[in-house]
């Protein structure tokens, strides 16, 4: 469903279902992913890793590993350059003298086969000082604690502190007040492919990378610095991605490593993450304990919100550590929110490292805000629905934290996910959602119990400053048979970017989707760009590709004007013709072909560079306008609990977002619905268990990750607000169909068995213990 409040004009290309241009390749196992690349004279990489939570390397031998036949290259710490790298520039590749967890790198080996590699780093031994650790970030600040880092004085790495209003007053003077405490797990991006890098030097000593990662150009960069070589010397390849989810927006140790190993054996060198390594390896989302306070007046109006929290970094700084960004901007900007005050501390330990993960906090945030919205309606004695469209932000609007809301359309989220699945309708004509479900065979009281829950979300949808350019570049190039070639500095990692970019090309230029094809996977061809990530491909790359695209059509136009004698503004080109006022038309491609077959002739090459009128927020206030566009959504989800299990089990859920202009449908729907499946992941069984620094199940058979069996009914409706900075009124839409399922499905549990968790994921042993803690309570409170 498709609702749009603002005329959108008809066009050929933009809103169609067009399949995916790498759909056949993936379909039939053409595409090439970098797991399938194989140089001549490839050798395999292998890491071995500390063991240990925090020690003192004291040796490291190495000889027999040396010494086996097939190994053609061992590295430990000396043979490291020693470059920090790293957001916080607090890691290396190969540790040296410390570790500070067990996934800390002491050696790799590179041999002609992965089981030889294996075998070497067997018989690398190494020993160890061990030092105390610290596992729990609370106890990580106290007075005391084993630092993690001996350059640093303590174990905090940094302290968000944001607010707006007068958060202590108003509360003070609120009606109404709801608290609590909320704990958050790791959870790690399980995506299909594991990570990988291949690594090889050319005869004049330049380096290419073969990589998952999100940020080729960044990449760059940072290996740089990592390796201690220029930027100029090193290319980054980027083959098919098999999904990334925010693993690869940061560079790791095994980036490096691999380069060092392949300077080292003069051969090329891969390093393929196992599934394993994926979970212990990688930096996953960061765990949280929260507590939070929100308030209301008697008339509905919501007054304030008081979040703080501590997040476990783990031993070393990656983007992780930037998610409060993000968290923040849910507490102080979800819905109109006149008092906000958000406290986080970004905290050092002996566990894993963390990073970003799809979302980038506003999963961890959207849980606990939405919970308590929840919760402020019942005591206000509201329908939760009525109490979220009473505060619902509004489109041109400014909110208090500096968030320049253009295009909103977060009331026909509610209103659209609301109706659908029958909530917010008077309370006479609702059947009791407590009521039992009779048992299909028998008389006896069935244990099932029904429920149903909303939450909304509010997600950057236009760019997300975090670096001091956010830009993409583009070019399009048109050749003698009006082929069409989009070169783009974006990053496809299999959200069908790269077919949306086509589109908004081939309905700028008024040529057939079968003419555009893109080149997006060579950091030495294509132009800049900042990576993928905070849903900015379809808005910043869809620009710069719109403007590449309007330059060339204004080259091509022009040189048709003097062929047909008109003004070139009296031109359109549509289906392969240029069209002049009479109708009289000539082909799209014997136009370029007069532009060079000339004396002074020129090929036709349009360019685009877009970077949205938006800036850092303050570094002292936190304030400011961070994204050119807000995307906005609603869930609503009808679930089912067995009180004598704890199991739960979600019937249907129905996903309404405000995306501006859904470029592509089919893709919109996919992103909303992939969201989706990481969200009830994230609210019912996914938690990577780490105990004193170990990951206890590193196995999809342990760590549970929903499958197609286990989704339910989904209904996406898609509400087009037309955004007007965006490419055909476009937002981005990547991140938020995962946002609001989890606080959703929560408020659903508690409509159903009259119970709140406040622990993700809520298994069912945990809707088990709630249920024995509420008749405890009740039984004492007797």
């Amino acid at each position: 469903m498709t609702n749009s409040r603002t005329p959108t004009p008809p066009h050929s290309i933009i809103g169609q279902r067009v399949p995916k241009l790498d759909a056949m390749d993936k379909a039939t196992g053409r595409a090439e992913y970098g797991h399938d690349i194989h140089l001549p004279g490839m050798l395999h990489g292998k890491i071995l890793y500390a063991g240990v939570p925090h020690a003192r390397i004291l040796s490291i031998d190495a000889s027999r590993a040396k010494k086996l036949p097939g190994v053609k290259a061992v590295l430990t710490g000396a043979d490291d350059p020693a470059y920090k790298f790293g957001y916080a520039g607090d890691n290396t590749a190969l540790k040296q003298d410390k570790v500070r967890c067990r996934r800390d790198e002491v050696a790799a080996v590179a041999a002609v086969d992965e089981e030889t590699a294996e075998e070497a780093l067997e018989l690398i031994k190494v020993e160890y000082e061990e030092l105390p650790a610290v596992f729990d970030p609370v106890e990580a600040l106290a007075e005391g604690a084993p630092r993690i880092h001996a350059d640093k004085r303590n174990n905090l790495f940094t302290r968000y502190d944001y607010s707006h209003g007068d958060a202590d007053r108003a509360f003070d003077a609120a009606d109404v007040v709801v608290e609590g405490d909320y704990e958050l797990p790791y959870v790690t991006h399980a995506a299909m492919e594991t990570a990988f890098v291949l690594a090889a030097y050319d005869f004049q000593g330049r380096l290419t990378l073969w990589s998952t990662t999100q940020i080729p150009f960044l990449l760059q960069r940072d290996l740089a610095t990592a390796l201690g070589i220029p930027g100029r010397n090193i290319r980054v390849i980027q083959p098919a991605i098999g999904g990334a989810f925010g693993r690869g927006l940061d560079v790791y140790p095994f980036e490096p490593i691999a380069a060092l190993l392949a300077k080292a054996s003069g051969k090329p060198v891969r390093v393929a993450f196992t599934r394993e390594e994926e979970f212990h390896a990688s930096a996953v989302r960061q765990p949280a304990r929260v507590h939070i306070r929100s308030a209301a007046q008697r008339d509905g109006t919501l007054w304030a919100r008081e979040a703080r929290m501590v997040l476990d970094a783990g031993a070393y700084i990656s983007w992780g550590a930037v998610t409060p960004l993000v968290m923040m901007e849910t507490v102080a900007s979800l819905y109109r929110v006149p008092h906000a005050h958000f406290v986080a501390d970004v905290v050092y330990t002996n566990n894993l490292p963390t990073g970003a993960m799809r979302g980038y906090g506003n999963p961890q945030s959207t849980f606990f805000v939405e919970a308590q919205m929840d919760e402020l309606a019942e005591k206000l004695g509201m329908d939760p629905v009525e109490f979220r469209l009473m505060n619902a932000n509004l489109p041109n609007t400014e909110t208090p934290q500096g968030l320049k809301i253009t295009s909103c359309g977060l009331r026909e989220c509610l209103t659209e996910a609301a109706e659908r699945i029958g909530l917010g309708k008077p309370k006479t004509q609702i059947p009791n959602p407590k009521s039992q479900v009779e048992h299909p065979i028998s008389n006896l009281q069935s244990p099932i119990r029904r429920g149903k829950g909303i939450a909304a979300t509010l997600n950057v949808g236009g760019g997300a400053r975090i670096y001091r350019s956010d830009g993409c570049g583009a070019t399009v190039k048109v050749d003698d048979f009006g082929r069409v070639v989009l070169v783009t500095g974006s990053t496809e990692i299999g959200q069908g970017s790269e077919t949306a970019l086509a589109q908004i090309v081939a309905e700028c230029l008024g040529v057939c989707m079968e003419d555009v094809s893109v080149i997006n996977s060579d950091t030495s061809v294509k132009p800049w760009d900042v990576g993928t990530h905070a849903s900015r491909t379809t808005f910043i790359a869809g620009n710069a590709a719109w403007l590449a695209a309007k330059d060339a059509k204004r080259q091509i136009l022009e040189a048709a004007a003097k062929m047909l004698g008109v003004a070139p503004d009296a031109l359109e080109i549509r289906g392969r013709l240029v069209y002049g006022p009479d109708e009289k038309s000539i082909a799209f491609d014997k136009v370029v072909r007069s532009m060079h077959y000339r004396e002074g002739g020129a090929v036709v090459i349009g360019n685009g560079w877009y970077d949205p009128p938006t800036k850092l927020v303050d570094k002292d206030t936190y304030k400011g306008n961070i994204s050119a566009a807000y995307g906005f959504g609603a869930q609503a989800v009808e679930v089912e609990v067995d009180i004598e299990t704890g199991r739960v089990r979600v019937l249907k859920i129905v996903a309404a977002h405000d995306v501006g202009r859904a470029i592509n449908p089919m893709y919109v729907e996919g992103q909303i619905e992939g969201g989706i499946q990481m969200g009830i992941g994230y609210a019912l069984t996914e938690e990577l268990q780490v105990r004193e620094g170990r990951v206890l199940n590193p196995t999809f058979l342990d760590y549970r990750v929903p499958t197609a069996l286990d989704m339910p009914q989904i209904e996406t409706v898609i509400i087009e607000t037309t955004d007007p900075e965006g490419p055909f009124g476009a937002k981005g839409v990547g991140e938020m169909g995962g946002t609001p399922t989890a606080p959703a499905i929560a408020n659903a549990i508690y409509d159903a068995i009259g119970v709140r968790l406040h622990q993700v994921p809520m298994t069912g042993e945990r809707v088990l213990r709630a249920l024995k803690d509420r008749q405890l309570h009740i039984t004492n409170d007797k």
